[in-house]
């Protein structure tokens, strides 16, 4: 049996913050397999993008630290190398894309150059075909003119333009796993469906993996294979996207796929909301993390966690009361 090229098992990052410390990864596990998308989905403040960060061992030195875990990407657990290691494996094996691409981009670098050393750092390319190399990838990434382009900066460019410039950086080195957070925040719907597009052709070509952080279960539906559900530091439900979206076991999840606004139906019916506010993780609820702001709540829910259990086919969920066969 082929093992999947990411398995993170029971992984755990903690802040420490003034008033406690705060658990914002609290035994996640999950796999990846090689050429497959996984999207992770839940409200701000989730844990989403404090994953992602742990994946790769780029977490705010002092504030954050591994608690316990592992993360076995291609046989090697992450979490034993040493920085100098790990230095080796981001940017040439595994490639993220941030939330913001301005402040992810260097402002007194020109965009070629950025890219040139990235290139530079992970490759036995001289500077003439390196220079060359990144002209190639801007004009991958589907940006006219890339050699002017390449002499520009990046308050230079336009949102979409930005993004598509961190898309060429991450992909500078064909890695076998590329992250990508929220790479559609803040875009319009069109550049957004453009972006998305360009991933998904991308990620066909390399044939690399994709785990797609994200909060909109719309992208989650068109680019992912897999889902998994996060909320209050803790994967709640993950499957195949078809399982857990048409039949949502875990309250949580249904109801946020209740909140997303349809076109179809009714103009005037009222959207529905989640009530009241994820928790504190510096001290969070004993039992379900979501029962607080459960309308299906028992006395079982606010006393125990749930165990985690198997719906079939691989579609996991953790609820003590989960709907059955539910349809959104």
């Amino acid at each position: 049996m082929t093992q999947p090229l990411l398995q993170v098992t029971d992984l755990h990052t903690h802040l420490a913050l003034p008033h406690g410390t705060l658990r914002a990864v609290d035994g996640v596990s999950f796999t990846l397999e090689a050429g497959r998308t996984l999207g992770v989905v839940g409200e701000s403040g989730s844990g989403k993008s404090v994953l992602a960060r742990s994946l790769i061992g780029l977490l705010p030195a002092g504030v954050a630290r591994a608690a316990g875990g592992r993360i076995v990407f291609a046989g090697r657990d992450l979490r034993q190398l040493s920085e100098h290691e790990m230095q080796a494996v981001r940017g040439r094996e595994i490639a993220m894309i941030f939330q913001d691409p301005l402040t992810s981009l260097n402002p007194v670098l020109t965009i070629g150059r950025q890219l040139e050393q990235v290139l530079r750092q992970h490759t036995d390319l001289g500077v003439r075909a390196a220079r060359e190399r990144a002209v190639e990838m801007l004009a991958e990434v589907g940006i006219s003119d890339p050699r002017q382009r390449a002499a520009e900066y990046a308050h230079r460019l336009s949102g979409g333009m930005r993004q598509r410039v961190v898309i060429a950086i991450a992909l500078a080195c064909n890695p076998r796993l590329l992250i990508a957070d929220e790479p559609t925040t803040a875009l319009d719907v069109t550049v957004q469906a453009q972006i998305l597009e360009l991933l998904r052709r991308l990620q066909d070509r390399h044939a690399m993996a994709m785990l797609l952080i994200t909060h909109n279960f719309g992208v989650v539906a068109e680019m992912c294979d897999d889902v998994a559900v996060m909320y209050a530091g803790r994967l709640v439900e993950r499957g195949s996207v078809a399982d857990v979206l048409r039949h949502p076991r875990m309250r949580y999840t249904h109801a946020l796929l209740q909140s997303v606004p349809r076109t179809e139906g009714p103009s005037h019916v009222r959207l529905p909301t989640i009530a009241g506010q994820p928790p504190d993780l510096v001290a969070p609820p004993p039992g379900c993390r979501f029962a607080p702001r459960c309308n299906q709540r028992a006395a079982l829910c606010e006393g125990a966690a749930p165990a985690q259990a198997d719906a079939g086919g691989g579609h996991l969920y953790s609820c003590w009361h989960p709907l059955q066969e539910a349809s959104t």
